[in-house]
């Protein structure tokens, strides 16, 4: 598979360098390259690209500000996906709030560049893979379901999860931590809301317990009035989901 691709920034040096990566990457396809996101917007108005090479810190319209353009455009069939480039580590949460595939710190080498490449390419490969994703993948949403298992964007890349592989979830401010028992020490982190996964995930699995967890309900290995417990964890069972749960500890007497 081959990912056309656009570079974008104000500094030549940098975007020359960005150039000479993308050409010497056998599977990009350098179709365009831009000093300025308004002339990137321009350019793109003649036809989608699959990946923008995009620095943030740019005048008159910065890179946060084309990806939010870009994003509100994306919402039809055809996908273009971000990966930022720039000196800056304090965007980085920006950067993952409009869903950019990664975010590359200057100055980076080759190999930092290729890895991130190489996501964008896995990504486009999984859009196009219907017997793997019966959906497309569709940027805006934070997660996709299947029948065993889900996919999570986890920083800049999607994480494919089993339901098995879940003990529980909770949810923080701006995020969701995922526990797994594969790796109980190391939760994976997502930009989404407790709400939005619950929405998704099968009732027959898993229940909201708390306004701060979702539990895995075979992952459950004792239970009293107030809480179930779960590998090494005691989860709270809070008033406003006594009577579910309350419904789902009948089963067990």
């Amino acid at each position: 598979m081959t990912l056309t691709c656009i570079a974008v920034d104000d500094e030549p040096l940098a975007l020359g360098l960005v150039c000479a990566f993308i050409e010497k990457t056998p599977f990009l396809r350098l179709t365009g390259r831009y000093s300025s996101a308004v002339e990137a917007l321009q350019g793109l108005m003649a036809g989608p690209v699959d990946v923008i090479f995009l620095d943030i810190q740019m005048p008159d319209l910065t890179g946060l500000e084309l990806a939010r353009v870009l994003e509100r455009n994306n919402r039809g069939a055809y996908t273009t996906r971000i990966i930022f480039t720039t000196a800056f580590d304090q965007f980085a949460l920006d950067g993952f709030r409009v869903d950019a595939l990664d975010y590359l710190l200057k100055p980076f080498n080759y190999e930092e560049f290729l890895r991130g490449a190489s996501k964008a390419r896995q990504y486009f490969e999984l859009v196009h893979r219907p017997e793997s994703m019966p959906a497309a993948i569709a940027p805006a949403a934070p997660t996709e379901m299947s029948d065993d298992y889900l996919f999570l964007r986890v920083e800049y890349q999607l994480v494919r999860i089993a339901y098995s592989d879940i003990l529980y979830m909770e949810g923080l401010k701006d995020y969701v931590k995922v526990f797994r028992q594969s790796d109980p020490e190391k939760p994976l982190l997502s930009l989404t809301s407790l709400k939005a996964l619950e929405e998704k995930l099968p009732t027959s699995q898993f229940m909201r317990v708390h306004r701060s967890f979702i539990v895995a309900l075979g992952q459950i290995k004792a239970v009293t009035r107030n809480s179930v417990e779960i590998g090494s964890a005691t989860i709270p069972v809070s008033d406003q989901y006594k009577d579910v749960f309350s419904q789902f500890i009948s089963r067990w007497l």
